[in-house]
């Protein structure tokens, strides 16, 4: 552990010149990659299991968040469309008629997302970038097939895909390493439209994926 740090400083160290010699980049087109951690708010699912409906709150484990972005920046502002994607796994799941909680839940709930942004960059005379904004679109919600119980387990969810409105706001800080590449550490607040998960003939499901996500990206300027 001592050893990971002294090298991760020892980094931090030999960058912090560059960085600090760095110019913020220009006005033009730029592509963007980046990578995360999506945190998901518990979830209020309704089901209609052969004509009876239940109501569950689901809590999910921590994810992944990944994608990229294209977009133009004009100065002030930049305007990109972003392809990207969440995941996380069923945590437990909760009947809130009665506080039963199912056992060993397996199950998972990916978003593949549609997105165009817009954020405002508040340029100053350092080559850190603070910025804002959001964007809206809409995202595939693509739900597996859920069990839960003990010892044997029932199917709860039937798998499903749906596609509904999404929006998120966020901000950050870019960080300019030369004229054509910087840094982005950002935070987005996603929330969905509640889509229905109906591929079953006699069961369907109502959730959507509200979430925290923090992200690092590489962004290149042409």
């Amino acid at each position: 552990m001592k050893r990971s740090l002294i090298v991760i400083s020892a980094v931090a160290v030999l960058m912090f010149p560059v960085i600090c010699l760095a110019t913020p980049p220009v006005p033009g087109p730029y592509t963007s990659i980046f990578a995360g951690v999506n945190i998901p708010e518990n979830s209020n699912a309704t089901s209609n299991d052969f004509g009876d409906t239940y109501n569950d709150q689901v809590e999910f484990d921590a994810g992944v968040y990944t994608g990229g972005a294209a977009g133009f920046d004009f100065g002030l502002m930049r305007l990109e469309g972003e392809l990207s994607y969440r995941y996380a796994d069923l945590k437990s799941i909760t009947d809130t008629s009665d506080g039963f909680q199912f056992q060993n839940v397996d199950g998972n709930l990916g978003a593949l997302n549609f997105m165009a942004n817009a954020f405002i960059d508040l340029h100053n005379a350092s080559p850190i970038t603070p910025y804002f904004g959001g964007g809206v679109g809409f995202a595939v919600l693509d739900l597996s097939d859920t069990f839960a119980g003990a010892p044997s387990q029932a199917l709860l969810y039937p798998s499903g895909t749906d596609t509904v409105f999404a929006y998120q706001v966020g901000a950050g800080l870019e960080l300019a390493l030369n004229q054509m590449f910087s840094l982005d550490l950002g935070y987005r607040y996603f929330n969905t439209g509640k889509a229905t998960f109906e591929d079953h003939p006699a069961i369907s499901t109502k959730m959507k994926l509200e979430s925290h996500n923090a992200m690092v990206g590489l962004r290149m300027k042409f």
